[in-house]
């Protein structure tokens, strides 16, 4: 195998890190030999790991409290009720 370089492997690691079929095995296997070699390009994976798994916390967060959801909703229909007047 070849070494893709670090702007193709910083390029698709978004589809690498999830799996993505976009990348053929080749490629895939490609960016995992680079990486495992480049210490800047293992940086760039562990920045996007920790923004994912960060991510996918908040999602699991809990619904936000009643009073909250009340008033953005109040807002929300006012905001629409004036567009709708204009």
């Amino acid at each position: 195998m070849t070494d893709c370089g670090c702007e193709k492997a910083r390029r698709d690691l978004e589809a690498y890190l999830r799996g993505a079929i976009e990348l053929c095995r080749t490629e895939h296997s490609d960016i995992k030999e680079h990486i495992d070699s480049c210490p800047s390009c293992q940086g760039e994976v562990l920045v996007e790991r920790t923004l994912t798994e960060a991510i996918q916390r908040s999602c699991r967060e809990e619904v936000a409290p009643e009073e909250l959801r009340d008033h953005v909703l109040a807002q929300l229909r006012a905001a629409q009720a004036a567009h709708t007047a204009v």
